[in-house]
């Protein structure tokens, strides 16, 4: 590292001080002695995050690559910077491990303890009793907490109480990438953020800075986008493969070598490198083997199944559908899916629905809706008979998971047995397939199964046309 004249560090001084870019650069140099090999993506969140220090941002998701110095920017350079100009700010920082977070919190307090910051910020100090690494303080009120994802907070906030920046809530990855794929592990991040971290805010100022790589549909992310917690969050997605075909950092990663890396995996590579989660082929239905025809074969007998949704939509939320799939048997045995229906409503619209799309089948389609356990499963049974007067009506428990109940229908079209009515249902139905049951939304698939299974148990002739085949 060359020597700089007095000048040339006063100017530098000021200008780290001034600017969080600036300050990230500089700092870098100082401790490792070279050069930051900068990205395109390093002034990008640097711009995002002092946003985020003049109040004009409040919520922030940064999603991005891993190893693309997030972690050195968002979490040690940003918190460093915005305590030297506000020492008595409060943060609570965290991430899936709690060992990382803590050793995020030390690199930080090693960082203002060193004369390079002091040069910068020679008016923080940390109190003579800083020694954790998970908890210091310094002599102005300012805090810094860090704790894993799903730790405890009790006695800690974020954030001041007045005008001006006075800290906030950096989560950096809170995903753990090897469990992300567990509705399990997942939901229970989610579940801490929404019962815990969000409530260590101080004041309805306090910032939430979320910086990740996507691992999942429905990681904290992916929650936080779909309006999971009611509130409008700025995204920043930062893909290492652009979408003019260039690297975001091709000094990290080549063109060249990000498409080897899409195509040995590229579930991970969608997800963690581009910020666009999918999920993998669930490898039950091939909804490539299922022909589409342009018209309904004579003959054929009709059954709807329903999939009702859990629960009234959140405003902003990506919930469950309210699914009505039409499944019918033809003569030699085949099925045809020839009818969806997929709407979200209160519950008056849900009846609705039901009622009209039972007035368009006519009494030739038989009704079959699941029943829930409990009293409050036979009332909404009870209900909907009623509703449904004169059409031709059952109603059973579901039995087993989601897969188990699937399989028979989905043997049926693996092996050619299923065709499908053309119509513009068809690319969401065919989606759904073929991601089930890794995907977001599997309503269309357990509608068509409860109407499968209705067709076989049924007084429908089905059973005794298959047994006749198998001896023949």
């Amino acid at each position: 590292m060359r020597q700089f004249t007095p000048e040339e560090r006063q100017a530098a001084i000021l200008a780290a001080r001034e600017d969080l870019y600036f300050f990230t650069r500089w700092m870098f140099l100082q401790r490792k002695k070279f050069k930051w090999l900068r990205g395109k993506q390093h002034k990008i969140i640097c711009d995002a995050l002092m946003r985020v220090y003049r109040g004009e941002c409040k919520r922030l998701i940064i999603n991005i690559p891993p190893r693309y110095s997030k972690t050195e920017i968002a979490v040690v350079s940003f918190i460093a910077w915005t305590m030297g100009k506000y020492p008595d700010s409060e943060f609570i920082h965290t991430c899936y491990s709690g060992k990382l977070a803590s050793n995020n919190s030390s690199q930080i307090r090693e960082i203002v303890r060193s004369p390079e910051y002091q040069e910068i910020f020679p008016d923080v100090v940390l109190r003579d009793d800083s020694q954790a690494k998970d908890e210091w303080r310094t002599t102005d009120g300012g805090v810094m907490y860090a704790v894993g994802a799903g730790g405890t907070i009790t006695g800690f906030g974020a954030g001041k109480v007045r005008e001006g920046f006075g800290g906030g809530i950096v989560i950096d990855d809170p995903h753990k990438a090897d469990e992300a794929r567990s509705d399990t592990v997942r939901n229970g991040v989610i579940e801490w953020f929404q019962n815990t971290l969000e409530s260590r805010c101080n004041s309805p100022q306090t910032p939430i800075i979320l910086i990740m790589q996507r691992l999942h549909e429905r990681d904290l992310a992916g929650w936080l986008i779909n309006g999971g917690n009611g509130e409008d969050w700025e995204l920043i997605k930062l893909k290492a493969l652009q979408d003019d075909d260039t690297a975001l950092w091709p000094e990290k990663h080549s063109v060249e070598r990000l498409k080897v890396m899409r195509s040995s995996n590229e579930y991970v590579f969608a997800g963690q490198y581009q910020q666009e989660p999918s999920p993998g082929d669930g490898n039950t239905f091939k909804p490539d083997l299922i022909p589409i025809v342009d018209a309904v074969p004579s003959g054929v007998r009709w059954v709807r199944g329903w999939d009702f949704a859990a629960s009234v939509p959140k405003p902003g939320a990506d919930p469950d559908y309210t699914v009505g799939g039409k499944l019918g048997i033809l003569p030699d045995g085949r099925f045809i899916i020839g009818d969806i229906v997929r709407m979200r409503g209160l519950p008056h619209e849900v009846e609705s629905t039901l009622k009209n799309t039972a007035d368009r089948d006519g009494n030739s389609v038989k009704i079959s809706i699941p029943q829930d356990p409990g009293q409050a499963g036979k009332s909404q049974v009870a209900s909907f008979i009623r509703l449904l007067a004169g059409y031709s009506v059952t109603s059973s428990p579901e039995s087993g998971d989601k897969v188990t109940r699937a399989e028979p229908f989905a043997a049926q079209c693996n092996v050619g047995n299923v065709m499908m009515l053309r119509a513009n249902w068809n690319d969401d139905l065919i989606d759904e397939m073929r991601k089930f049951p890794n995907g977001m939304h599997d309503d269309q698939v357990d509608s068509l199964s409860r109407s499968f299974s209705e067709l076989f148990t049924a007084n429908t002739g089905l059973l005794d046309y298959y047994a006749n085949k198998a001896n023949k």
